[in-house]
């Protein structure tokens, strides 16, 4: 994974990481693990996110939970076109909108957007470029 961070002031940070996804509670979730850097490098975030599908509401719940840094946040998923957008707030009670695009069987786009209530713009804060390492 390769990682952009948008900082408030014009400047850009650059990390690699790496992820990992698997379906778990007997196939009714997925879950999955972000950490950046890459290891063995010492962690500045180690998160995870547990998606459960509700066919009540045609989405995914969405629990991200990074207790290094002591963020979390709860989203919506739905898929919109090609594309995956998952809705929120997050720790600070900023809105949060995630988009998982680009998406195919090797690789997928991260595009971490937040802004403070409805009449403000998106803003992007984070992207994330992954690929496929092993099958």
């Amino acid at each position: 994974m390769d990682t952009v961070h948008y900082l408030d002031d014009g400047t850009i940070q650059k990390w690699t990481g790496e992820c990992h996804f698997g379906w778990v509670l007997e196939g009714r979730a997925i879950q999955d693990v972000w950490i950046r850097p890459k290891r063995p490098a010492p962690s500045t975030m180690y998160g995870t996110t547990l998606r459960i599908f509700d066919p009540g509401i045609d989405g995914w719940h969405i629990l991200w939970n990074d207790p290094l840094n002591r963020d979390h946040s709860r989203q919506i998923g739905r898929a919109e076109g090609k594309d995956i957008v998952q809705l929120g707030t997050d720790a600070r009670g900023l809105k949060t909108r995630w988009r998982f695009t680009e998406i195919t069987a090797n690789s997928f786009h991260w595009i971490g957007e937040e802004r403070s209530s409805e009449c403000d713009p998106w803003q992007i804060t984070y992207e994330h470029l992954v690929r496929r390492t092993k099958p």
